[in-house]
C-alpha cells in the first residue's frame, strides 16, 4: 500500500516528468549560446548569485535554474526566446518575484528569464494621461516618476518596492484601489509583447478607442508569461488627487465592517477610494511591531478594523462628506472608535499598518495563504470555518485582511509548529478550502494568480470542461510547444 506522502510524491514526480518529457534541460552549449544573446546573462558558478532568483518572496518554492538570462532589450529578449523554442527547452518569464503561488519560479531547471535590465520610462504625455515604460521598472520607481508629473499609477500594492509592472500586468494586480480605478487590466492602453518564438507583437497604440480586429494585448493580462513576454507597456494614469483624506475606524463585529462599507457608500459616493479591513487577529501580530491607534477599553485591539480612504479634487467638500459618515457610523454605532488623518504624515502612517500585514505575519511562521474572494454575506464565515477545523493545533493561528469592499479576502493560517506536522495541517486547508470558496459562487484567486500552487484546481474548482479547453488551445496556439512557464497556470492533465 502506497502511503499518502509517497503518492503526493509521485504526483510531484509525474508533473516534473511531463515537463521534462517534452523539454530539454539546457547544456553547456546552450548556456554559451544564450549568454550571447543576453551578454548580462548569469550562468551558476556560485548558487548564491542564482538562489534569489530560485526561490519566491514566501520562501515555499525552490527551482534549479543554473542561468539567468538579463536582457537589455526587447531585441534580446526576442533572440532568447527564439532560440529556446527551437530547442525546446523551458522558459520561465520573472519580475520581482514578489508573488506567493509560485508562478514566476522554475519547477526545475529551466531558463530564467528575468526582466529587471528593461526599465526605462520613456515617455509621459500629460494631456492624455498616458506613460509608456518597460515592463521591468519597479512599481514605486513609475509611482513617484509619474507623481511628479501630478498624476498617479492607477494600482498600489504592498510590494510595490519590488515588484514590476511586467508581473503586474501577468498576473493582473488589483489592489487597494480596485474599487476606484479597476485593475491594471483597466488601464492598460498599449503592450509590447514577446511570444514565444520570438515573434515580436507591437501592441503599443495609444489610441484610446481602437475597434480594429481583435484585442489581442488584453490576451496576455493575467496569463502569468505563459502566452508571451510583456516587455513594454502603455498605462493610463489618472491625475493626482488635491483632497486625500483617511480613516481609521474599529468595529466590534463584521457586520458593523458590512454596514459602515453601506454606509461609506452612501454618504462618500464619488470620493470613496479604498476601504480595507483588517481583524484582530492579524492585528495582534502587527502589534508587536507596529503601533495600533485604536485600543478599547482593556487595553486590547477590536475585533475588526477598517481603513477607509477618499480622493477627490475639494478638500472642503470632501472633508465635509468624511465628517458626515463619520458622525453617521459613530452615532448608529456601526464604528465603535475612529481617528482621521490630520496630514499626509499620518494618512502615511495608518495606511503602513494595513501594508505590514503581510511581511509581518510572513515572520511568525510558516505562512498558508489564500487570496480568494467571496460575497460579502459569507466574507468572514470561511476564516471562523478555518479555525473550527485546525482547532486541534494549539501552534496555528488563521488571520485576516482584505480589499473587502471587492470582496477580496487574504486568507493567511501561520503555522508555528514543528515541521512534521505541517502535512497534516495541509490535509485539512486543501482542497478544502478551495472547495468551500467554489461552493460559495467566490474565485479561488481574486488577483495573486494560480502559479504552481492553484493551476491543478482549476478544471476541478474554478472553471468548466469547455472553459479549460478554450484556454489550452490559446496556449497551445500562441506556444505550441509549450516553453513559456511550463507545468504553471493551466492543469497538467
Amino acid at each position: 500500500m502506497i502511503s499518502k506522502s509517497l503518492r503526493q510524491n509521485r504526483f510531484q514526480f509525474q508533473k516534473t516528468f511531463r515537463l521534462f518529457s517534452t523539454l530539454q534541460s539546457p547544456t553547456e552549449q546552450d548556456f554559451q549560446e544564450l549568454v550571447k544573446r543576453a551578454p548580462s546573462s548569469l550562468v551558476v558558478n556560485h548558487w548564491e548569485e542564482l538562489e534569489k532568483y530560485n526561490k519566491d518572496w514566501t520562501g515555499n518554492y525552490s527551482g534549479k535554474s543554473r542561468i539567468v538570462c538579463r536582457p537589455n532589450s526587447t531585441k534580446e529578449v526576442s533572440s532568447i526566446l527564439e532560440y529556446c523554442n527551437e530547442r525546446k527547452i523551458g522558459v520561465v518569464p520573472q519580475a520581482g518575484n514578489t508573488g506567493v503561488v509560485g508562478g514566476s519560479i522554475p519547477i526545475g531547471d529551466e531558463v530564467i528569464l528575468s526582466i529587471e535590465k528593461l526599465n526605462q520610462i520613456h515617455s509621459f504625455d500629460g494631456i492624455n494621461g498616458i506613460v509608456q515604460c518597460d515592463a521591468g521598472v519597479v512599481l514605486q520607481t513609475l509611482q513617484e516618476k509619474v507623481a511628479a508629473w501630478d498624476a498617479l499609477v492607477p494600482i498600489d500594492l504592498g510590494a510595490k518596492g519590488t515588484c514590476m509592472i511586467g508581473g503586474n500586468i501577468a498576473t493582473n494586480a488589483g489592489g487597494q484601489y480596485y474599487y476606484r480605478f479597476g485593475s491594471i487590466h483597466s488601464n492598460i492602453i498599449g503592450l509590447e509583447v514577446v511570444l514565444a518564438d520570438g515573434t515580436i507583437l507591437d501592441l503599443m497604440s495609444t489610441n484610446r478607442k481602437d475597434n480594429t480586429g481583435y484585442d489581442l494585448k488584453h490576451l496576455f493580462v493575467g496569463s502569468e508569461g505563459t502566452l508571451g513576454v510583456v516587455t513594454k507597456v502603455a498605462l493610463n494614469c489618472p491625475r493626482l488627487p488635491s483632497s486625500r483624506n483617511v480613516a481609521f475606524l474599529a468595529c466590534d463585529s463584521f457586520q458593523s465592517v458590512c454596514e459602515t462599507l453601506a454606509k461609506a457608500k452612501e454618504h462618500l459616493g464619488e470620493v470613496l477610494a479604498a476601504f480595507e479591513f483588517m481583524d484582530k487577529a492579524v492585528l495582534d501580530q502587527v502589534a508587536t511591531e507596529k503601533r495600533i491607534p485604536l485600543l478599547n477599553d482593556n487595553g486590547e485591539n477590536y475585533d475588526f478594523y477598517v481603513l477607509v480612504e477618499t480622493q477627490g479634487s475639494n478638500e472642503d467638500h470632501d472633508m465635509q462628506k468624511l465628517e458626515l459618515f463619520l458622525e453617521s457610523t459613530m452615532e448608529s454605532s456601526q464604528a465603535v472608535d475612529g481617528i482621521l488623518a490630520q496630514d499626509m504624515k499620518q494618512v502615511l502612517d495608518i495606511w503602513e499598518i494595513r501594508e505590514s500585514c503581510n511581511p509581518i505575519i510572513k515572520s511568525k511562521g510558516y505562512n498558508y495563504k489564500y487570496d480568494i474572494s467571496l460575497p460579502l454575506d459569507c466574507y468572514y464565515d470561511i476564516a471562523n470555518v478555518m479555525r473550527d477545523r485546525l482547532s486541534k493545533f494549539p501552534t496555528v493561528e488563521v488571520v485576516n485582511w482584505g480589499h473587502v469592499i471587492d470582496g477580496n479576502l487574504h486568507l493567511n493560517i501561520i503555522d508555528k509548529g514543528e515541521f512534521k506536522v505541517r502535512e497534516e495541517v495541509k490535509e485539512l486547508i486543501e482542497p478544502f478550502v478551495f472547495e468551500y470558496t467554489i461552493s460559495k459562487k467566490g474565485s479561488i484567486s481574486a488577483e495573486h494568480g494560480l502559479g504552481q500552487c492553484k493551476n491543478e484546481y482549476l478544471g476541478k474548482y474554478a472553471k468548466d470542461a469547455a472553459t479549460v479547453a478554450v484556454m489550452k488551445n490559446l496556449k497551445q496556439s500562441f506556444d505550441p510547444n509549450g516553453i513559456l512557464n511550463p507545468s504553471k497556470f493551466l492543469p497538467s492533465l
